[in-house]
């Protein structure tokens, strides 16, 4: 549910959270606000009386795990399994021998051995393989280790196994000088996967990725780039959300060098590197992931069906675990630190925030934020986390994909809120979907359409999308293959005149610019659908013999001077350029200007530009007169219609349109022609 902007009622309190001051229908749960603060506060203040700091208790990954120790000179192992009888490290070092290398335990349920160089210096080495050999009530089993830096899979067996990852030298990054303060007023944010960025029907790398696709963001105007499946997955159609090792860069595109490269080159073109984390579940595999890890099934998740998600078939953590909490906080510094990235999207916070996980729930009221269903200890995690990623990384962005609309949940914690940057405007995409699938172009509303775009909860900044990875799934197709239809493949041709691929393009280049200057504070395209990708995504499955056909990226549609695809190109970078240069999107709501039902246009006005839409199939309409705030020349500074983009050329886009007084208001008239839009502004 979201709420349009209140000002403060007089029956409000000035001594209210600002929260509530702002939204006065929070009044009545302004205790349970204050609550959620006071037991941060008391959390806090536990934390920093056992650990110093918040950020000294995100520290669980430099102790846990497998390290090198110079000093002593040989490695520590050490393992929180608490419920476990014994444990040993075993790998290609000692032969697998479960009995050569035992691991003692501590008070806190930690175990350790220390493998001194003089015994394996010339065993245990760069590139081993290993694991950990667990005997528990539920009998023995070789795991892969909680905190693993790196898994590798053999090709042969499909088995994963902890490789030793120690560079005879680090990584030398050069992006000392980057900040995304500087880089990143707006978001303009392209969500992107490694694995599926080439044309070719295979597994993208790292390194490709960085050479060949970061040009592109680049040349688009993006100042972000939201990676995908970057924690490691065992199964490569999960998209990456069956994270199994949260620590370990995903080896299936390369190494942890490979992938700080593409983090160093992204800042080195001035682009912010968010990473898509997922801490809202976790693959339920054993032989890979946390699942029963130390036998008592309470671990890292809940017991019984409470830990298990019914929708996706995994994992649910425990939250009020002081040792979760550590695992998770000590997982986003790690991320942070360790490869520099300059954000995070949180993923499936609306399964976190509620016992019921959002499923077969409508979200109709304040009660249901409040309520016994939320889950109160995932409130505090994501406090815990939001205030150790900003005192970490300052102007770190933190992005929470909920459908619930909790309120407050993009507002400060002192405020009353959780702490998140930007929420994820899901009704977004669902709107033009639906719009597409059910309703006829000529029957499209456009006082619906203003409200939808425009219907975020005030105060809270929202990154507007029209599709995302969700809508391209496969059962789903992209935007582009909505609208264009088989015409897709036998229509694109630059000198194809046919009238199905001629909507299609103007109406994608109207959904996104609608979307983009109504629906938000930032801004979000998926990897390829700014030149119209067509079909869908489905990655290399048994189902379809394993065929990487649906699982790239092609870039030679957008790249053929022969093809509509690259019209579509064209505008998605001059609509970027137009945004950055006008700062659009930090410029507060847009302004209604003009709502016209029958010819379908609308016009409003957002920082300093005009926006004038005619949505009508076939009615171009000369001389059409409207209200606007500012007396003056006004030129056009993006035609939708424009040649470079693929449209008629029916507006002369040099002329200056000079507004006329009329009963003591400013207007101004233009040739609205059918599916265009005309952005312009003052001379």
């Amino acid at each position: 549910m979201t709420t349009p902007a209140t000002s403060l009622d007089s029956a409000t309190p000035a001594s209210a959270l600002p929260l509530v001051q702002h939204d006065p229908w929070l009044a009545p749960y302004e205790p349970v606000l204050r609550r959620r603060q006071q037991r941060l506060q008391a959390r806090l203040a536990e934390i920093s009386q056992q650990y110093g700091s918040l950020s000294k208790f995100a520290t669980a990954h430099q102790r846990l795990g497998l390290h090198y120790d110079g000093r002593r000179r040989g490695y520590w192992y050490r393992e929180w399994a608490p419920a476990a009888q014994s444990l040993s490290l075993i790998g290609d070092f000692n032969d697998w021998n479960r009995q050569a290398n035992p691991l003692t335990r501590a008070e806190d349920g930690v175990w350790e051995v220390f493998l001194p160089d003089k015994e394996y210096q010339g065993r245990l080495t760069h590139y081993s393989h290993y694991k950990v050999h667990v005997v528990s009530a539920r009998g023995a089993q070789d795991r892969l280790p909680a905190m693993l830096r790196r898994a590798v899979q053999d090709a042969e067996t499909n088995d994963f196994a902890g490789q030793v990852w120690r560079p005879a030298a680090p990584f030398a990054w050069t992006d000392q000088k980057f900040r995304v303060a500087n880089a990143v007023r707006e978001p303009l944010i392209y969500e992107a996967h490694v694995g599926m960025a080439l044309e070719e029907g295979r597994v993208g790398s790292y390194l490709e990725f960085a050479d060949q696709v970061l040009p592109r963001i680049a040349a688009g105007g993006y100042n972000c780039v939201q990676l995908m499946a970057i924690m490691e997955h065992p199964y490569y159609g999960s998209f990456g959300y069956h994270v199994a090792n949260f620590f370990a860069v995903s080896s299936r595109f390369g190494t942890p060098e490979e992938l700080k490269y593409l983090i160093n080159e992204a800042h080195r073109r001035g682009i912010a590197v968010l990473l898509d984390i997922v801490h809202s579940h976790a693959v339920k595999n054993e032989a890979e992931g946390l699942a029963y890890f130390d036998g008592s099934g309470h671990q890292y998740f809940h017991a019984g069906a409470r830990g298990e998600h019914p929708g996706w078939d995994s994992r649910l953590f425990n939250y009020g675990k002081p040792e979760v909490q550590q695992f998770l906080l000590s997982n986003l510094r790690y991320w942070l630190e360790e490869f520099h990235v300059d954000g995070f999207r949180f993923d499936g916070i609306t399964s976190m925030l509620y016992h019921h996980h959002g499923e077969g729930v409508s979200f109709g009221g304040y009660e249901s934020y409040f309520g016994p269903e939320v889950d109160e200890d995932a409130v505090l995690y994501l406090q815990l986390a939001t205030t150790l990623v900003h005192e970490i990384k300052r102007s770190a962005l933190l992005i929470a994909e909920d459908m619930s609309g909790l309120p407050g949940l993009c507002r400060p914690i002192a405020e009353g809120g959780v702490g998140f940057d930007y929420r994820l405007g899901m009704g977004i995409p669902d709107y033009w979907i639906k719009l597409l699938k059910h309703t006829r172009d000529e029957d499209w509303n456009i006082y619906d359409l203003w409200y939808v775009l425009g219907n975020r909860r005030d105060g809270e900044k929202t990154v507007a999308y029209a599709e995302s990875h969700d809508q391209a799934l496969v059962g789903d197709k992209t935007l582009a293959h909505w609208l264009l239809d088989d015409a897709i493949y036998q229509h694109m041709g630059r000198h194809d005149t046919d009238p199905i691929a001629a909507r299609g393009v103007a109406l994608h280049k109207l959904i996104r610019l609608l979307t983009i200057s109504l629906g938000g504070d930032a801004y979000l395209n998926f990897i390829g659908n700014e030149f119209g990708h067509p079909e869908w995504v489905d990655f290399p499955r048994e189902g379809n013999n394993w065929s990487h056909h649906f699982a790239r990226r092609q870039w030679s549609l957008a790249d053929n001077p022969d093809l509509k695809f690259q019209y579509l190109l064209n505008f998605d970078r001059a609509m970027i350029q137009l945004i950055r240069r006008s700062h659009l999107l930090a410029a507060g709501p847009a302004r209604q200007l003009h709502l016209d039902a029958e010819n379908q246009v609308l016009i409003f006005q957002r920082g300093p530009l005009l926006l004038a839409f005619n949505l009508h199939a076939t009615r171009s309409i000369p001389d059409y007169r409207f209200r606007v705030p500012a007396a003056g020349r006004y030129r056009i500074v993006l035609d939708s219609d424009a040649p470079d983009f693929g449209g008629f050329a029916r507006i002369d886009d040099d002329y200056r349109y000079e507004t006329q007084e009329h009963e003591g208001s400013h207007q101004l008239s233009l040739y609205l022609t059918s599916r265009t839009a005309l952005v312009l502004e003052l001379v």
